[in-house]
């Protein structure tokens, strides 16, 4: 069975409290027969959405196809947190990628939160945007070099909204006793990312786009005139965007060799009343040190919104909410007893070295891909960078193109159970303080 229906009732949104607190757009009819395009989008999160938006502004013809429905992937289920830069620091970069073009992907980064709190602006998308997120560190040895590193943004890259905080100013923001210190960013935020996914597509139907749900796509025939082909229809057209994400599930062999899909799993609480205090004293997001990252935030109603654990197989684990609340009872010992009122997996991508995965696997067929768990702005900007090089300004998707995302070791029968076996070490180390 293809990922896109191992876990999921096709076309019924998961158990989240995303789903429970936004009203879906359309529904928007299946594909049925043959439709023309300038522009097939396969895909309708974040990515897909984002290059049709931008797309249909240029008064081009644009179908868009999903084989559920629009932000039921990962761009629907994610922790909706809004991060700086890309998902490795700067240092990192400048060693991968020299100072000049390090320094252009920390501006595109910019550009990206930058399009987004537009994007949120023009179409009137209530999707709750708040600024903070909370660097969490779990070894006290990090804390110098974490610190260090904002200082390094403020001097080299003229960004001083990160602000350190000391093993006491953690505790007072957070009231957890795992966290030796670590830093606030104040221009990055969170907000609700499936209430985000359908005001996208509100206005990518309102700028001309047509989207169709429930159409599977299953071929893409490669050609001056590409045909995607879906399990009710075709669209012939002039070019494609591949915008899936860890949803690949086989389109492009050459781009499954380099983003994996792995499974992240999110519980909300109910309502925490006066504990909230206990829990965050701000309304700011928090991802930790460990490899394995655990990610928290409150919602508008009082609930803690927590993500831990991940899984590298094609199935979720049968009790998702036990699965999440042995890293949160770990975090928050305080809320051993609190009632989880939903719990959901999602499917990501992740690439070897966790940055994203642009390409171009035929001249009018373009993909961007494998966010690592740094997508909600990146992603948007890669649909707009997308639009952008189908109109000849290609020099921000060309940027990210030179981004090294090496093959997975071990071919397509292996790769998943050798990066199993890696990531359980990573845990083993997370659990042991390593």
């Amino acid at each position: 069975m293809s990922l896109l229906f191992t876990n999921d009732r096709r076309g019924q949104y998961p158990d989240s409290w995303y789903a429970a607190t936004a009203a879906p757009p359309g529904p928007y009819a299946p594909l049925r027969g043959e439709a023309r395009a300038d522009v097939c989008v396969i895909g309708a999160g974040f990515t897909g959405l984002s290059a049709a938006l931008h797309l249909a502004q240029r008064g081009l013809r644009v179908v868009v196809v999903d084989a559920h429905r629009v932000g039921f992937g990962a761009s629907g289920r994610n922790g909706g947190q809004v991060h700086s830069g890309q998902r490795l620091d700067q240092i990192a970069l400048e060693r991968m990628m020299g100072d000049g073009d390090a320094a252009r992907l920390w501006h595109l980064a910019e550009d990206a939160k930058a399009l987004l709190a537009r994007l949120i602006a023009d179409h009137a998308i209530a999707c709750d945007y708040r600024p903070g997120v909370v660097h969490a560190l779990r070894r006290a040895g990090d804390v110098a070099a974490d610190h260090a590193y904002a200082e390094k943004l403020r001097l080299d890259y003229e960004y001083d909204l990160v602000e350190p905080l000391t093993r006491d100013e953690m505790r007072a923001l957070v009231g957890s006793p795992v966290y030796h210190g670590g830093s606030v960013d104040w221009g990055a935020g969170h907000l609700h990312p499936l209430a985000l996914v359908f005001g996208l597509a509100r206005a990518a139907v309102a700028a001309g786009a047509v989207i169709h749900e429930m159409s599977h796509v299953h071929h893409i025939a490669h050609g001056a005139k590409p045909v995607v082909r879906t399990d009710t229809g075709r669209v012939v057209c002039d070019h494609v965007v591949l915008a899936t994400n860890g949803y690949l599930c086989g389109l492009e062999r050459g781009i499954g060799a380099r983003v994996l899909p792995i499974n992240n799993f999110i519980v909300a609480t109910e309502p925490l009343g006066a504990r909230a205090a206990q829990v965050l004293a701000k309304d700011v997001a928090v991802a930790d040190s460990n490899f394995v990252v655990n990610y928290f935030r409150m919602t508008p109603d009082g609930r803690l919104l927590f993500g831990g654990g991940e899984s590298y197989g094609d199935r979720f684990p049968t009790d998702i909410a036990a699965t999440v609340r042995k890293p949160m009872a770990q975090v928050f010992p305080q809320l051993a007893d609190v009632r989880i009122d939903h719990a959901w997996g999602g499917t990501l991508a992740i690439t070897m070295t966790r940055l994203p995965h642009f390409a171009r696997p035929a001249a009018n067929i373009l993909s961007a891909s494998g966010y690592s768990g740094h997508g909600v702005a990146l992603a948007v900007l890669a649909g707009r960078l997308m639009a952008d090089a189908m109109a000849g300004q290609a020099e921000g998707f060309d940027l990210m193109a030179r981004l090294p995302t090496p093959r997975f070791p071990g071919g397509g029968a292996l790769r998943t159970p050798l990066m199993g076996l890696a990531m359980r070490w990573f845990s083993m180390r997370d659990r042991l303080g390593i």
